[in-house]
Parts: structure tokens; sequence; C-alpha cells
């Protein structure tokens, strides 16, 4: 499909969503424990990798996306991981304003949120690590994230230094990389109905109180 068709195509494919009534009564107190049964949900119904969220941040107006790993659950947040140094490492230290977007196609839902960034504690990113697989943790440390990369061969190199230098010890943790806590203080809970009519459920956060109500779709 090339060109004219493609285009075609998507402006004509149309697929209505089918799913139930989705109200603030049929929702968690708790935005993100709701998040977690949503994702629990989508495990259970073989969604792949349902634990993957678009992490938008933004630097002197400039909005920046990609797609990282929800990797635990705190009563602040959300954590993921990451090289503090990479270009995401590098707009969030300047701006820790973030949003997230979760979308799971086959349960025809998603979550949006809003909120900051945090630095995980030292802790956490070192419980964290020490659980990763070996190659993983060798991978930590010879990936200049972000940096340019002259050749493959560059980094093939540094897996090998890096591999050589820890064999038959532990890895630590280097300090520039480790986790971060997303503390949201908005949810949008959103799930796709028919005529797209959709439901749209969010939650706001006033004083220690997460207060609901519906959006039109």
């Amino acid at each position: 499909m090339k060109g004219d068709d493609l285009e075609g195509f998507i402006r004509n494919e149309r697929h209505d969503f089918s799913h139930a009534h989705l109200g603030p009564e049929q929702l968690a107190e708790n935005p993100l424990e709701q998040l977690k049964y949503w994702i629990q949900q989508a495990i259970d119904s073989g969604v792949p990798e349902p634990y993957a969220m678009s992490l938008a941040t933004c630097l002197d107006g400039q909005p920046n996306v990609r797609v990282v790993y929800v990797r635990e659950f705190h009563n602040e947040g959300l954590v993921f991981y990451t090289n503090y140094k990479s270009k995401k490492g590098k707009e969030i230290e300047q701006n820790p304003k973030a949003s997230l977007n979760f979308f799971w196609a086959e349960t025809e839902r998603q979550v949006r949120l809003e909120g900051t960034i945090v630095k995980a504690p030292a802790s956490v990113s070192d419980s964290y690590f020490s659980a990763r697989p070996r190659e993983s943790k060798i991978g930590a440390w010879a990936s200049e994230q972000s940096d340019k990369l002259t050749s493959r061969s560059q980094l093939e190199e540094k897996i090998t230094a890096f591999t050589k230098k820890y064999e038959g010890s532990d890895i630590p943790r280097p300090d520039f990389w480790g986790g971060y806590i997303f503390k949201p203080h908005y949810y949008e809970f959103w799930q796709g109905n028919k005529n797209r009519l959709h439901h749209r459920v969010i939650y706001k956060q006033q004083e220690n109180i997460w207060l609901k109500s519906m959006l039109y779709p």
C-alpha cells in the first residue's frame, strides 16, 4: 500500500468501539489504584507490553515524547528508570512538569496523566538495578544514552570492555543511571464507546482529596 492508497485507507478506515458505560461511580476513589486495576486487566487480556507508557516532556516550548516502561508503583506515583544524562533526563532536570499516556487498543482504553517528576531515592534505584539481568547492567554502563554514536562497533567495544571489567564480580549501579517518580496531580480515564461518544472521567487533586468528574467526548 503506497501513496494515495495509504492516505485513502487512513482517511476512510473506521473502527467503532463497543465497550460498556464508564462513569465516576464505577471507578476507585484512588486513581492510582484504578490505573493499576486497568493495567492488570490489560495483562489478563493479553495486551502486549501493557506497562508501556508515552512520556512527554517539554523544554523551551518544544515537546518531546517517547515510550518508557512503568516498573514500580509508590504512594507518590509511578516509577520508571533511565540514564540521567539522556535527553529526557536533561529535560526533566530543567523542567520537571510532564505528561504520561497509556493506550491499550485491545481493551479500548486510555489513561492520561499530568504531573511532576522527581528522582527516586538511591535505595530504590539500587534495589531495581540489582535485580536487572547482567547484560542490562552492562548496557547501562556502556550506553551514553542520546549521545551521538559513530558506529555500532563503538558500542560493542564498550560492552566488551565493561564485561571484562566486571567479570566475576557484582556490577554496581552507575551514578548516572536510576529511577524517577512521576507524581500525578491529574488523571483522565478514557473508555471507547460507539459513534465516537467515548466516556471520559477525570480525577483532580484538591489538597489531599481526589475529585472525580466527567468530560464531554
